[in-house]
């Protein structure tokens, strides 16, 4: 897992409520067995026509987006089922940072898990982000040491949990925490 103590990005302002794990990558895209190659199918039944044509009217679309890495969307984002390939879709296209009011929690998990800095702020500051972003480039610096999330006004703090900020820090994912312990794991092998 690639190390992040700190991103600044433009945002993607993705203004939905419930957004679930179908909707971030359809099923039908699950059969890959690595982890990368999943960005193409990011909100594929949004972003694509039934002839897999870009949709002019999914926001995503628009070139104004084309190098966003900070998603800002409405409460609930990453419902539905557990698959944790919904964060490796999301990672794959280039996004790194995700703030919403509320998050699922088997999702706001795996998405830690696998680098991504989830945020969880009031709905009110989400809601104000998601209309500057529709309106005009909006960039967002967050630091992930200090605990806060700069635009060109303001310093927001936000809460994430010690270990969960440790591991993101230092890019450990749980087998390179594991790995930590080599020396230990080893030593007990050779006593059994």
């Amino acid at each position: 897992m690639e190390a992040i103590q700190r991103h600044r990005g433009v945002v993607y302002p993705l203004n939905r409520t419930n957004v679930d794990t179908d909707q971030i990558i359809p099923k039908q895209f699950l059969k890959r067995i690595e982890r990368t190659g999943f960005g193409q199918y990011l909100f594929y039944h949004w972003r694509f026509d039934d002839d897999g044509e870009l949709r002019k009217n999914f926001n995503l679309n628009d070139k104004r987006y084309e190098d966003a890495s900070i998603v800002v969307a409405g409460e609930n984002f990453g419902c539905g089922s557990s698959r944790e390939h919904a964060p490796w879709a999301l990672l794959d296209f280039g996004f790194r940072v995700i703030i919403a009011p509320s998050f699922a929690d088997i999702f706001y998990n795996n998405a830690l898990k696998n680098g991504i800095i989830v945020i969880q702020v009031k709905e009110e500051l989400v809601n104000q982000w998601l209309k500057k972003a529709e309106r005009e480039e909006l960039i967002l610096d967050v630091d992930l040491e200090k605990q806060q999330i700069m635009d060109r006004e303001m310093v927001y703090p936000f809460q994430i949990p010690e270990y969960h900020k440790q591991k993101l820090i230092n890019g450990l994912d749980d087998i390179a925490l594991t790995l930590q312990h080599e020396e230990k794991i080893a030593r007990y092998e050779k006593s059994m």
